[in-house]
């Protein structure tokens, strides 16, 4: 057995590029900055912020919420796979190209009055109709017992 999992959170690089193929399909790519917090160890050594970069891809749906969504700075929670490839440069020099491959992409922080107001998924959700059947003998308190409005959570 064997797992590929990575996740990430950090802060995005820089704007992400969009490319759309002709049957539709959309894949968007961006850089994403992790930092892990220096620190001065015991003896007094100083020991300095690491910043890693991690080259995300992003397919279909997801690509999509990132080119309407995501932009340089954002705040990103990143649930995906490692994948490498290979390719030869101009002077035939092989390289390795390592990605995450995002299977989950949630957005983090704080956004922008101006985002707010012009997003559609925001915060301003419809409640939901009920698609339990109203019962049409009223019950007594005795045989409702428990209410949701008791639940701790």
């Amino acid at each position: 057995m064997s797992v590929n999992k990575v996740i990430l959170i950090g802060n995005v690089g820089k704007d992400p590029e969009v490319r759309y193929f002709d049957n539709g399909a959309a894949v968007v790519n961006f850089t994403l900055a992790t930092t892990e917090r220096g620190y001065t160890a015991a003896n007094g050594t100083q020991v300095p912020d690491r910043t890693e970069w991690h080259n995300i891809v992003l397919w279909r749906g997801l690509a999509k919420v990132a080119e309407q969504y995501v932009k340089k700075g954002t705040q990103v929670y990143i649930e995906g796979k490692i994948r490498s490839r290979t390719y030869d440069d101009q002077q035939g020099i092989k390289r390795y190209v390592y990605e995450i491959y995002a299977d989950n992409l949630e957005l983090l922080g704080k956004r922008s009055a101006e985002e707010s107001a012009n997003a559609s998924y925001a915060g301003q959700s419809q409640p939901a109709p009920s698609t339990q059947p109203q019962a049409s003998t009223p019950t007594s308190p005795a045989t409702n017992v428990s209410s949701d409005d008791d639940l701790p959570f």
